[in-house]
């Protein structure tokens, strides 16, 4: 089946000239979730992961789902006020501004093995604030995944040094 096929592709949402790929589409056709997440994990597979990181929200949605496949654990990365416990936190720039992410301080162990899930590679702003927490914790990020890379971005760049997967890629 051809993934991308599932992606509804909004024009200048949520402005003029942006282009947004909406995965909604591609998360209601069960049979289309269940091969997405497949050939993620077929990608993970082997790489000596210990537990699935995946920031708000829609890392949430790929996030959990790779973790059960993979029987690893699974960290979510929360917006400002949501989580209950002493978190790290980590800022980073909006087009508009800023924004923040926490992690529970205890979520991950010292010298585990964490890969980050998220749906779209654009600039990198959020998987890098995302790496930062982990990398506060302790932790040793082994790979990012993502379900979508708008390649033209150069998001990629700001995760030199890193083994980013992505399974379906796009132009801006």
């Amino acid at each position: 089946m051809d993934l991308k096929s599932k992606i509804r592709v909004i024009p200048d949402f949520p402005k003029p000239g942006i282009s947004f790929k909406d995965i909604t589409t591609l998360l209601a056709d069960g049979e289309a979730f269940r091969q997405a997440i497949k050939e993620i994990a077929s990608k993970l597979r082997g790489k000596n992961i210990d537990v699935i990181v995946g920031p708000e929200a829609r890392g949430f949605i790929l996030g959990a789902p790779l973790a059960y496949e993979l029987g690893v654990g699974f960290v979510p990365i929360r917006k400002p006020g949501k989580l209950p416990y002493e978190s790290y936190k980590g800022k980073y720039q909006l087009e508009y501004g800023t924004d923040e992410l926490e992690m529970h301080i205890d979520a991950i162990k010292p010298g585990q093995n964490v890969a980050i899930i998220d749906d779209l590679l654009a600039t990198g702003g959020t998987i890098s604030t995302t790496i930062d927490l982990v990398q506060k914790s302790g932790g040793n990020v082994s790979v990012i995944a993502f379900l979508i890379e708008l390649y033209e971005l150069n998001g990629r760049k700001n995760l030199e040094g890193y083994d980013v997967i992505s399974i379906i890629q796009y132009p801006y």
